[in-house]
């Protein structure tokens, strides 16, 4: 007997907007994953100098990834630099 998972509400497609608003919204947040990663390994002791030198490194190749994918959708990245916080439609704040 073989168990299948059954989902029970309806997967909302997503338009290019909205994909487009996440991709920006992810580049914001890793991009401020990537500071504060930069101030933690500035007062990390001992152990913790090579944990944060790999989440560095981690949020960095994210960050590289994410804005090669919005040069690729035509998203301008200067566009993204310019947003420092913004709200979007759920009322969340960015950074």
């Amino acid at each position: 007997m073989q168990n299948e998972y059954v989902r029970e509400d309806k997967i909302i497609e997503r338009t290019e907007l909205d994909k487009e608003i996440e991709l920006i919204r992810n580049i914001i947040k890793t991009r401020e994953e990537l500071k504060n990663a930069n101030k933690n390994f500035d007062y990390a002791q001992e152990g913790l100098v090579d944990y944060y030198a790999y989440q560095i490194k981690a949020e960095q190749a994210k960050l590289d990834y994410l804005i090669k994918v919005a040069k690729a959708k035509g998203i301008q990245v200067d566009m993204i630099n310019g947003i420092k916080f913004a709200s979007w439609d759920e009322g969340e704040a960015v950074g």
